[in-house]
């Protein structure tokens, strides 16, 4: 069945899954959503059908579909629905032409749904482009991945963004317990129950998907239900059926960076009761456990650095523990190694690097002094003065003092030892030399 086909819609509602029967059929229906509650930006330009083209982005089973649904159900305009899994050039085109000759010939507008538009790759965007920008298609995209990395900013510049949030636990409730009372659409004919524990269970381990919950209460219905008797729903049963909750966790899109964000920056605020939190809900969604290996690695160097040198150690090893043994033992290395970074001194130090670099890319002419350079390769090397005056360390006690940096960069200092940990002795070490007394 096309998804915006209303005139068929009844026909299939009978059979059709519980989500999709209670579907919201109205804005006031439309939960959780600021986006569209009342006297909202959108919601009155849908009940004015003054629309313009804007992006729906938010989580999976938090509405973005039902309010496209509605729009198509109550505007007086042309609606018109693809996928972008599905559809290509073609199908813009053609879609573009029907919408053209509604408009020439009966001054009709048209409104294009594109589901997943995320999907459309970058071809398949400018293609579209002209068609929003002349109004030939008014367009209403939905995605769950981040449209402003998704979408080019000629597209974007066009629209409107509306985000649309995952739904709270209360919301979530209401979801469930409509469903279990509506006999036109839901459950209510049968003789079914939930005590608020199992309904809170229920709406938490959702994690804010109304989808989601309405197929975990159905297959618990068609599971355990059996007619002229009553069914009690609670949360042995739900456990069954939702043995392991299921996470959002996206490995390309805003999800993965932001908990690798939360990750990095609990290790960095020595947390490691967050940072271990954190890793576990990396690696229950499904995240690289080697993409985790090389993070650890950069903050061993980047955020412990000198203060604790062992650090880089362990954050390696758990690397070459991860790809030996792999999941879900690898799990194990890793929380040790997010442990010991996260209750390990802190320095960034190391860092000293970028003002080095910056250095070498001011300097107009770089040359290494001549004490100091190669004598090795050539004979001709000492002919030109290289090497001469060169004083061995190990001759004066480990320590003797002489330049190493070119003669423009001689006052510059790179490194600031930390206050932390190892880094204590570094400094008392260059404090003590010779040249700094």
């Amino acid at each position: 069945m096309d998804l915006f086909d209303i005139g068929s819609e009844q026909n299939a509602l009978k059979n059709a899954p519980l989500a999709y029967r209670m579907r919201p059929q109205s804005l006031d229906e439309v939960v959780g959503q600021k986006s569209i509650a009342p006297g909202s930006v959108l919601r009155k330009a849908i009940e004015k059908d003054q629309l313009h083209s804007f992006i729906l982005f938010g989580p999976p089973g938090t509405g973005k579909t039902s309010i496209a649904r509605i729009i198509a159900r109550i505007s007086n305009s042309h609606f018109e629905y693809l996928s972008a899994v599905a559809s290509g050039v073609s199908d813009i085109k053609k879609t573009a032409a029907d919408a053209a000759n509604r408009s020439k010939f009966y001054q009709l507008r048209s409104i294009l749904f594109v589901d997943e538009i995320h999907r459309f790759n970058k071809g398949q965007q400018d293609v579209l482009l002209p068609f929003v920008e002349d109004g030939t298609l008014l367009l209403v995209g939905a995605t769950t991945e981040n449209p402003l990395y998704e979408l080019n900013s000629a597209l974007l510049s066009r629209m409107k963004i509306y985000f649309l949030e995952a739904l709270s636990p209360q919301d979530i409730s209401k979801v469930i317990v409509s469903a279990l009372q509506d006999k036109g659409r839901g459950l209510g004919d049968y003789n079914i129950s939930i005590d608020d524990e199992s309904l809170a269970w229920m709406a938490v381990n959702c994690k804010g998907d109304a989808r989601m919950a309405l197929n975990i209460l159905e297959t618990v219905v068609n599971s355990f239900y059996e007619p002229d008797s009553q069914l009690q729903i609670n949360t042995e049963l739900l456990q069954k059926v939702m043995a392991r909750p299921l996470l959002k966790y996206d490995r390309t899109g805003d999800v993965h960076y932001d908990s690798t964000s939360a990750f990095i920056k609990s290790i960095r605020g020595s947390d490691p009761d967050a940072a271990l939190f954190w890793l576990a809900y990396m690696l229950e969604g499904g995240e690289d456990p080697k993409f985790i290996a090389r993070r650890l690695i950069v903050h061993a160097a980047e955020d412990i650095g000198l203060a604790d040198p062992f650090a880089l150690v362990l954050a390696v090893s758990a690397a070459q523990s991860v790809a030996l043994v792999g999941m879900p033992e690898a799990r194990i290395p890793l929380s040790e190694a997010t442990i010991y970074l996260a209750t390990a001194p802190k320095s960034n130090s190391s860092l000293a690097i970028d003002a080095a670099i910056s250095a070498v890319r001011q300097s107009k002419r770089i040359k290494v002094p001549d004490h100091i350079a190669d004598t090795s390769h050539s004979q001709a090397s000492s002919l030109l003065g290289k090497g001469k005056g060169y004083k061995y360390p190990h001759n004066y006690g480990g320590y003797v003092e002489q330049k190493y940096l070119p003669d423009n960069l001689l006052q510059e200092s790179f490194y600031k030892p930390g206050e932390n940990g190892n880094e204590i002795k570094i400094k008392n070490f260059l404090k003590n030399l010779p040249q700094n007394k």
